[in-house]
């Protein structure tokens, strides 16, 4: 069995600094690939060094968007990074309101416009976050023709609704810990409707660790739990979904070279 650890973070301090025994524990729990996701440019050549170093880990590179008082790429600069083999995508990228609402988010949404515009040109899919701005952006999303790129709703925590709005532009959506939640019933719905063959799951590591070890730092072990609990949602083996999950990884990050 192979399982895809679609989003972590293992660059982060917390994972790096116990990186073998990180890897370890993956693979012990049959998470036998993972992409390594960029937040911001300064931290960009520790992502794709770590993939360079390990065949089974990819890499992507982007902005967050609520990285503020950092490096601001082009649409050129990330075509032109972006053409390195272990980078399988753009982004993270999006928009999110959270900490920042009834403030001008335009510097936000040009910056989510630059990363759709390299995708699209790369022909690599997008990482899209988005947190208390699903309106913005699936409506950025499909001005500017993010259909013909794809990408993942990575950590989706919006309802069924938005849920289709993404399906219908060729999106994946991936399930994080949250999925595990109790008070997550959204989420399940969706987890429970979307079609198979665009489900992903992730961790999110270090964030987000799912039931039964939320409170803990994540790791991409823990991806099966996730795994295990949108199976289980879904009436279906483990094995079946953890089946799925791995070629619909490998069908959008059309770049990443399965490792046996």
């Amino acid at each position: 069995m192979q399982i895809v650890d679609s989003h972590c973070h293992i660059n982060f301090e917390e994972l790096h600094n116990r990186l073998p025994e990180v890897l370890s524990n993956a693979r012990l729990n049959d998470v036998t690939h993972m992409l390594c996701v960029a937040v911001k440019m300064e931290d960009f050549p520790q992502v794709l060094s770590l993939a360079q170093q390990y065949e089974h880990i990819f890499a992507s590179v982007g902005v967050h968007p609520c990285n503020e008082d950092c490096i601001e790429p082009s649409v050129a600069e990330l075509v032109e990074i972006a053409q390195d083999p272990k980078i399988v995508a753009i982004g993270e990228t999006g928009l999110d309101y959270f900490r920042v609402q009834n403030q001008d988010m335009g510097w936000q949404q040009d910056r989510f416009r630059r990363h759709i515009h390299a995708a699209i040109e790369c022909d690599k899919p997008l990482i899209i976050h988005t947190r208390s701005a699903a309106n913005d952006t699936m409506r950025i999303l499909k001005e500017e023709g993010a259909d013909r790129c794809r990408g993942v709703m990575h950590c989706f925590a919006e309802d069924w609704e938005v849920a289709q709005k993404a399906l219908d532009l060729g999106f994946f959506i991936s399930f994080s810990g949250i999925v595990t939640f109790k008070s997550a019933t959204n989420v399940q719905e969706v987890a429970q409707k979307c079609p198979v063959d665009r489900i992903l799951v992730e961790t999110d590591a270090p964030y987000l660790a799912p039931v039964p070890v939320r409170g803990k730092p994540n790791e991409p072990a823990y991806v099966r739990h996730t795994a295990k609990f949108v199976a289980n949602l879904r009436n279906i083996s483990l094995e079946s979904l953890a089946k799925s999950t791995t070629e619909n990884f490998f069908s959008l990050f059309k770049q990443a070279k399965r490792v046996n």
